[in-house]
């Protein structure tokens, strides 16, 4: 059976830090270089740590993708942030922001891990150097090196084909679609959105005629919105869709906008139908439905999932994705269920 003196003797530190760094002694101000070397070598011996505080990171570096003086298009990474922040709180974890790859990769050392939130796209080499000081990282929202660390995302192909069974069980039989550009995953940038994926796949499979009524292209933002919603009404003309699924909410503002200013009735002539559930959604006119992602959920599996890398749990490295939940409001009521006010 392996003890704390076998640990001390492999990695060269004294048996009273080997202990109280796997006691989880919150009292002990150890390197994050030792404690990182203590908690791989007693995880490789077999040791079992004693509590969950040992593997628990103590200081984590977040790198910041994302620009937040855009406004409701990375509202949603500002609420993960914020989640990010009371997830470390209660876990007694200190989180540091970087506002760019290189800035993370000169201080890497100083970390436990990271915690990437945003969509840029990075470099192959900065992505390689980052693995060489930080091994151990989580990447929320997109993917951009698969093979050297471990992601997590919203399922938004998921939620689109809920998105459309939702709207044929009401009735709405002619849906359109308005999204934005590509999504990035290893290192390439695909010339689709997920979300454009999945109704393309499934309105396909369900035989539903949606030509001329999909829109996906450029920025996810409130004037991009107007402009595709725009163009749709204008294709449309008096054949108006039943309902227009969006993409995100930055978008679906817009949309709300154009159909007003059209003096289209939402939810009557067209329903309004969005992911994200930003908290501008309370505030459009209608108030508007949209699939809520949990940013605390996403948060907390961030920080779980770092931690168990540290700890040396996974042979592989883990890609997981998190549902999301419709909030129904006054642009689109399901079948037999009431809005919230």
């Amino acid at each position: 059976m392996v003890n704390l003196g076998d640990i001390a003797k492999a990695t060269g530190y004294s048996k009273a830090t080997v202990s109280r760094v796997l006691s989880g002694d919150l009292s002990f101000a150890a390197k994050e270089s030792t404690r990182h070397r203590i908690i791989q070598v007693a995880n490789e011996l077999g040791y079992a740590l004693r509590t969950s505080r040992a593997g628990i990171p103590m200081t984590v570096a977040v790198l910041e993708n994302f620009d937040a003086s855009h406004g409701p298009r990375d509202a949603y990474f500002s609420d993960v942030r914020e989640a990010l922040r009371e997830r470390a709180a209660e876990n007694m974890m200190s989180l540091t922001f970087f506002p760019d790859v290189r800035a993370l990769i000169e201080a890497g050392e100083e970390f436990s891990g990271f915690v990437s939130l945003g969509p840029a796209p990075m470099q192959r080499a900065d992505l390689a150097a980052l693995h060489e000081v930080l091994p151990h990282g989580v990447f929320i929202d997109i993917n951009p090196a698969p093979a050297l660390f471990h992601s997590l995302r919203p399922d938004l192909q998921q939620t689109v084909i809920d998105a459309i069974y939702a709207l044929r069980e009401q009735g709405r039989k002619r849906i359109a679609f308005i999204g934005g550009d590509g999504h990035m995953m290893g290192l390439h940038v695909f010339a689709q959105d997920p979300r454009t994926v999945a109704f393309d796949e499934w309105t396909r499979l369900l035989h539903m005629d949606v030509d001329g009524l999909v829109y996906a292209s450029g920025a996810f933002t409130v004037e991009n919105g107007r402009r595709q919603a725009e163009e749709l009404l204008d294709a449309a003309g008096d054949e108006l869709p039943d309902a227009i699924l969006v993409a995100a909410d930055s978008l679906a503002v817009g949309v709300l906008q154009t159909l007003f200013a059209r003096k289209v009735r939402v939810p009557d002539q067209v329903a309004v139908l969005s992911i994200d559930n930003l908290e501008i959604c309370e505030y459009t006119a209608p108030p508007l439905s949209s699939y809520a992602i949990e940013s605390s959920e996403l948060a907390e599996t961030a920080l779980m999932l770092l931690s168990d890398s540290i700890v040396g749990r996974f042979q592989h490295k883990h890609h997981i994705l998190l549902s999301t939940r419709l909030v129904a409001r006054q642009s689109f009521v399901p079948a037999q269920e009431e809005p919230d006010s």
